[in-house]
């Protein structure tokens, strides 16, 4: 049984709590690119501490998209339980 899509704002704030970690791989890119379109170039990742698995899948497509320009652990005082992705304006990369 299909189940509805999730609406959630484009605000800069990822959190991978609500979804599945299958759902990860399309949503990360799908989310991020989302964000590129409107401006939004500072993007936060939130993806538990766990045992990293989730980070790691997380950190594996992020150095894969062309758009994105740097990411890593906040510098805020957050935690391992999150990453700050920096993007490029879509005018830099497309």
């Amino acid at each position: 049984m299909e189940e509805d899509p999730v609406e959630m704002p484009i605000d800069g704030v990822l959190d991978l709590h609500m979804f599945k970690p299958k759902e990860t791989r399309e949503l990360v890119p799908e989310y991020l690119e989302l964000c590129r379109e409107r401006g939004i170039l500072s993007v936060r990742i939130i993806h538990g501490k766990g045992i990293g698995v989730q980070r790691e899948l997380v950190h594996g497509i992020l150095s894969k998209l062309p758009g994105v320009v740097q990411y890593g652990h906040p510098n805020d005082g957050g935690s391992w339980g999150a990453t700050v992705v920096e993007l490029a304006p879509t005018s830099e990369v497309d």
